[in-house]
């Protein structure tokens, strides 16, 4: 493998111990969006719960991933693509958050994700509540409403809570069809489950025609056949892909805030993911990590090693935008699932 830039691969655990050196997202170098220095897509963590309307924590969510990310190697072995010798990947460190006012930090999120991406840097985000992914779609969806394939256990399409709170992690989605910034056609909501306090959310969906696959009809119909479908919708036109840790059943990922019983499993979690190749994924994040509900650090491992999985399928669709080949490792038989 012939990597773009040699000062854009992880320090490799065979050179450095995993348990040494500074803990920066999958051991790659540090950038910024004043000095990006070529980077093409950037890791940035989000270390913001102020959205949580029930159990806080998930400020802490970055740097647990960063801390996991150090087992993090060169190539996905399943599907052979080698990301960091594709594209130029940095870490971003931590976009600046005020925990005393909501707005204030929707504002700053905002204005540092356009930053990179006026330095030609794709975001890759590290929540934090998913209401960060509200400013994060503000800032790449300037010019035209995205496409959105959305992994989660909650609709987050809420109207509101107690009585006067718009903006909170269960009402970014909601926001973001209502400001333009996402094609109601062109969303999927995958995995939804639990209890409910009422159907609102759902009558919202129906009104704005967003397909959303309850995870009983996922069970129903199979892994293969729901994401065919998910490709369907979304086309070939840019998407946005968000993944709320809680779309995985909690005796895999139990550090979040609002676990759902009856979920995926981390296998699926991946597979669904991969089976994304193909969408012009422009942007992405994964939100919803609580290292406090799990001292054990099972769930920021599930955690990174699925912002690998995205990580693979945003550099893919890079590259297919850049004229470029994907790297692949040639070193490792080719799948025999498919993929």
């Amino acid at each position: 493998m012939t990597p773009i830039d040699p000062d854009y691969l992880p320090i490799s655990g065979l050179d450095v111990p995993r348990f040494a050196g500074l803990a920066t997202a999958m051991r790659l170098p540090v950038r910024s969006a004043a000095e990006p220095q070529g980077a093409e897509i950037g890791i940035l963590g989000v270390p913001y719960d102020g959205g949580t309307t029930n159990r806080p924590g998930t400020r802490h969510g970055p740097r647990g991933r960063r801390e996991a990310s150090s087992m993090i190697r060169m190539v996905n072995q399943a599907t052979r693509v080698a990301p960091f010798h594709t594209a130029r990947v940095a870490d971003f460190g931590d976009a600046a958050v005020d925990l005393t006012d909501v707005m204030t930090t929707l504002t700053l999120i905002e204005d540092q994700v356009t930053a990179m991406m006026s330095a030609g840097v794709t975001p890759l985000v590290m929540g934090g509540d998913h209401l960060i992914s509200l400013p994060v779609l503000r800032a790449v969806a300037k010019d035209e409403p995205l496409g959105f394939v959305h992994f989660d256990a909650h609709t987050d399409l809420s109207s509101g809570y107690f009585g006067k709170s718009q903006y909170n992690h269960g009402t970014p989605f909601r926001r973001a069809v209502e400001e333009g910034l996402l094609d109601p056609a062109r969303m999927i909501q995958i995995g939804i489950r639990g209890t409910s306090y009422g159907g609102a959310d759902r009558a919202f969906a129906v009104e704005q025609g967003i397909r959303i696959v309850t995870i009983e009809e996922f069970r129903a119909r199979g892994l293969a056949d729901v994401m065919a479908e998910a490709r369907q919708i979304l086309g070939s036109k840019p998407t946005y892909l968000t993944f709320d840790i809680d779309a995985l059943d909690p005796s895999v990922a139990p550090g979040t805030g609002t676990p759902e019983i009856g979920g995926f499993s981390s296998f699926e979690g991946q597979m669904m993911v991969r089976a994304l190749d193909g969408v012009d994924i422009v942007a992405a994040d994964l939100v919803e990590v609580s290292p406090p509900f799990d001292p054990a650090g099972i769930t920021s491992w599930t955690g990174i090693s699925m912002l690998f999985e995205i990580l693979c399928v945003t550099v893919t669709a890079l590259a297919r935008r850049k004229g470029r080949d994907v790297v692949i490792c040639e070193d490792i038989p080719a799948p025999t699932w498919g993929g």
